[in-house]
């Protein structure tokens, strides 16, 4: 006799899951794409707000360090020269292309001298 008659002839099912295997395989795959759908458009946005202000800071730079540039490009580089980050590039008028700036991992507005930029 148990201490509990009223379980008597109840044996505990230790065989069998709570759940099927098929329904914890359909549980993990919601559970992926939910957060996958929540991290991913944060992901997006910043990268999309971070190119943007890279490309607009670098067009600022562009045209106060180098007015005869013939074109700027925006690059996020891991390996960079100051590490990884947005850096920015001058094409001059004979195709050679140089670094003008690095704007660092998260890029900020310009922050241009004031006054003459001739040698001091």
């Amino acid at each position: 006799m148990s201490d509990h008659p009223e379980l008597d002839g109840y044996e505990p099912m230790r065989d069998k899951p709570l759940r099927s295997p098929h329904l914890q395989m359909v549980m993990r795959v919601v559970v992926v794409l939910a957060l996958v759908g929540l991290i991913l458009p944060g992901i997006i946005v910043t990268w999309t707000t971070a190119s943007a202000t890279a490309t607009r800071t670098c067009g600022t730079y562009a045209g106060v360090f180098a007015p005869t540039a013939e074109a700027t490009s925006v690059r996020f580089e891991l390996f960079g020269p100051e590490g990884p980050g947005w850096n920015c590039y001058v094409r001059e008028f004979g195709g050679a292309e140089s670094l003008l700036r690095a704007l660092g991992l998260i890029p900020g507005a310009a922050i241009v001298p004031s006054g003459e930029l001739g040698n001091s």
